[in-house]
């Protein structure tokens, strides 16, 4: 009883300091450009002072917002469903397909996860001008990807390599194909798993600016909501009231997609846990 006690303290505790950022962008947001450049968002606990919607209202009217809004839909979504797609293909073919190599050529792929960013920046952007792929949707996909798979392989390997060999001796005693293990038996008890890579994906892609300052070019026609809002901030500093404001509009989708699938994502981290 009292181990679970201080577990649940521990928790509550660390809960709320993971909050009090948060609390803070949502004070900042309703602040006027003249609090907040003046005094720091918890001095609204003893002075509240005035609190105004117009931050929301210049974020909202904003021409472009939307548009970016609709660019981070267009890059995020066929972005995750391409990395949860080749992810599980790989990480099949990782667990269940014997092959020559296949232990090292897995370590390997892993490995690239140790691999920073960053130094392979300035490589990509060159080949990307050479084949034309800068600044398009499809450019930025297949960055994702490359970045993304890494993880998404190694997590769903380890997802597959748990499931019972008695389904997949089952299958191969009725004559099934690899290809039909994988739709009809893999992918339906995988479920939980694939929900919960999609919403690490999903939210990645969604958050990304580094890549798509990259490889978008600056075009504004492309930019994704990342990138229109660093570009509220001023050059020397102000604004910082609106910047709250466009960053909690820019958390509504991230949190519907994760209230959509809350379910999947947790029965998908309650089964990496139990397999571990």
């Amino acid at each position: 009883m009292t181990r679970r006690l201080s577990v649940h303290v521990t928790l509550a505790v660390v809960s709320v300091i993971w909050l009090i950022p948060v609390l803070g962008l949502v004070i900042s947001s309703f602040r006027p450009a003249a609090e907040v450049s003046t005094s720091g968002w918890w001095n609204a606990a003893t002075s509240p002072g005035e609190l105004t919607w117009s931050n929301y209202s210049n974020v909202l009217d904003r021409g472009g917002l939307w548009q970016s809004m609709a660019n981070s839909v267009l890059v995020s979504v066929p972005a995750t469903a391409l990395t949860v797609t080749v992810a599980a293909i790989a990480a099949y073919g990782f667990s269940r397909i014997r092959f020559r190599f296949r232990g090292g050529l897995l370590m390997l792929f892993v490995a690239l996860l140790i691999i920073p960013q960053q130094i392979t920046l300035v490589p990509l952007l060159s080949l990307y001008n050479d084949i034309g792929l800068t600044g398009t949707f499809v450019g930025l996909w297949l960055v994702h990807l490359g970045y993304s798979l890494p993880f998404a392989v190694y997590l769903l390997h380890r997802f597959f390599a748990g499931l019972p060999g008695e389904l997949f001796e089952a299958a191969s005693l009725d004559g099934a194909s690899h290809l039909q293990t994988f739709v009809h038996i893999v992918l339906p008890v995988s479920r939980p798993a694939l929900a919960s890579l999609a919403i690490f994906e999903f939210v990645w892609n969604w958050n990304d600016l580094l890549t798509a300052l990259v490889f978008l070019g600056g075009n504004r026609q492309v930019a994704p909501l990342t990138v229109a809002v660093s570009n509220l901030v001023a050059s020397r500093g102000e604004g910082w009231q609106v910047l709250t404001a466009a960053a909690l509009v820019s958390m509504v989708i991230p949190m519907i997609v994760f209230v959509a699938m809350q379910k999947q994502f947790i029965r998908g981290i309650l089964a990496g846990a139990t397999k571990a």
